[in-house]
C-alpha cells in the first residue's frame, strides 16, 4: 500500500504542473513553409509482422507515401498511435524489431523528424518500457513515458499552435490481451489506483491547455463503427472531459481503417478520428448502431487496399485533417476551427 501511495504521489507531482509557458523538453517547432502552415503526419497500427520480412506490403506502401508527402509539404513530425510491433510488442531495447519494422521501413529523409509514440494493446503483450527506453537509442523515437504531453509551436517558437495529450488506454481501461479480432470490451485497469492517478493527470492537462487547438491521442477509440466499436471506459470517463475542456479532437487507432465521427452534445462539438490503417486494412462496420446517430461522417477500409494515414495542416485560423491512402491521394478532409 505504501509503494502504491508513493507511486501515485510521484505521478501527481510529475505531471500536475505540465510544461512551462516557454518551449518545453518534448515540444517541437514547426518547419518553416511557404504558406505558413505547420504540418504533421499520423499513422496507427503499423507494426509489421513478427517473422521475416517483419513488414507488410501495406506498411511499406504507407511508409513510401508518407515519405513523399513529408518531403512535398515539409512536415514537422509524426504521431504514431500504437500497435507499433505486431503481435507481441518487443522484448527489450535491443530487440531487432526496432530495426526491421521501424528503422528499415520509414527511411525517407522527411521521416527522420520526431516520432511521438504511444502504446497499443499489442505493445502491452510485450515490454512497453523497452519502447520507452528506445527513446535514448533513436534520434527520432520520442516516447518519454506511458502518458505525456507536448506542444507544436510556430517555427520561430513565439506561440503555441497545438497542445497534445498522449494517453495509454490499456493502463486506463484494461484490454492488454485483446487481439485485433476482439471487441473492445475491456474489464477495467489492472491497477485502479494508478489508473485514477492518470485520470487526474489527464484532466489537469486538459484544464491547463492554452493552445488554439488541443488534441488527445490514445490507441483505443472513444467511438468507432468498426470491428472493435466504442470503448465504454473512454465513453464514460474521457468523453465528458473532452467536451468540458473543449478539446479539438480525439485521434486513435485500433480499428484498421480510416474514420471521422463528430458529435454535438450540450452545446459543445467534438471530432473523433480513427487512423488505424497503417498495416492491415479491414472494412467492418459491425458497430454502426453503437455510435451516436448521424455521427459517422466518413469511413474508408477494404482488405484489397494497401493502407492509409493522415496529414494535418494547421495555422492560427484553422486546422485541416486529411485522410490519405497509400497512393498519396487525399480521400477526405475535415476542417476544424480554433477553440473558443
Amino acid at each position: 500500500m505504501l509503494l502504491i501511495a508513493i507511486f501515485s504521489l510521484t505521478i501527481f507531482y510529475q505531471f500536475s504542473f505540465g510544461f512551462p509557458s516557454n518551449f518545453g523538453q518534448n515540444d517541437v517547432a514547426a518547419k518553416a513553409t511557404d504558406d505558413g502552415n505547420a504540418r504533421f503526419l499520423i499513422i496507427g497500427d503499423w507494426g509489421g509482422l513478427p517473422f521475416v520480412p517483419y513488414k507488410t506490403p501495406s506498411e511499406v506502401a504507407v511508409a513510401a507515401a508518407m515519405g513523399h508527402i513529408g518531403e512535398k509539404f515539409n512536415t514537422s513530425f509524426q504521431l504514431a498511435l500504437g500497435d507499433n510491433f505486431y503481435y507481441d510488442g518487443v522484448q527489450s531495447v535491443t530487440d531487432p524489431r526496432f530495426k526491421h519494422t521501424f528503422e528499415d521501413v520509414f527511411t525517407a529523409k522527411s521521416l527522420q523528424t520526431p516520432w511521438y509514440v504511444l502504446a497499443g494493446n499489442h505493445d502491452h503483450l510485450g515490454n512497453v518500457s523497452a519502447q520507452i527506453e528506445y527513446s535514448k537509442v533513436s534520434h527520432r523515437w520520442v516516447y518519454p513515458d506511458y502518458f505525456y504531453a507536448f506542444s507544436l509551436w510556430e517555427s520561430d517558437k513565439s506561440k503555441k499552435l497545438v497542445d497534445f495529450v498522449i494517453i495509454d488506454t490499456v493502463l486506463l481501461c484494461g484490454g492488454g490481451n485483446l487481439t485485433d479480432w476482439e471487441e473492445t470490451e475491456v474489464d477495467g485497469p489492472k491497477n485502479n489506483r494508478v489508473a485514477e492517478a492518470y485520470w487526474q493527470w489527464i484532466e489537469g492537462q486538459l484544464r491547463q491547455s492554452t493552445a488554439p487547438y488541443l488534441i488527445v491521442s490514445g490507441h483505443f477509440p472513444v467511438y468507432s463503427v468498426a470491428e472493435h466499436g466504442p470503448t465504454k471506459c473512454l465513453v464514460d470517463r474521457l468523453r465528458p472531459l473532452l467536451h468540458q475542456y473543449k478539446a479539438t479532437a480525439y485521434i486513435c487507432g485500433h480499428d484498421h481503417n480510416l474514420q471521422h465521427l463528430a458529435e454535438d452534445s450540450d452545446g459543445s462539438h467534438m471530432d473523433y478520428f480513427v487512423v488505424g490503417a497503417g498495416n492491415i486494412v479491414e472494412n467492418s462496420q459491425k458497430h454502426a448502431a453503437a455510435v451516436p446517430a448521424g455521427s459517422l461522417k466518413y469511413f474508408w477500409g477494404t482488405g484489397l487496399l494497401l493502407g492509409g494515414f493522415s496529414m494535418v495542416e494547421v495555422n492560427s485560423s484553422q486546422m485541416t485533417l486529411s485522410l490519405v491512402e497509400h497512393t498519396q491521394r487525399t480521400l477526405y478532409q475535415a476542417v476544424l476551427k480554433p477553440r473558443v
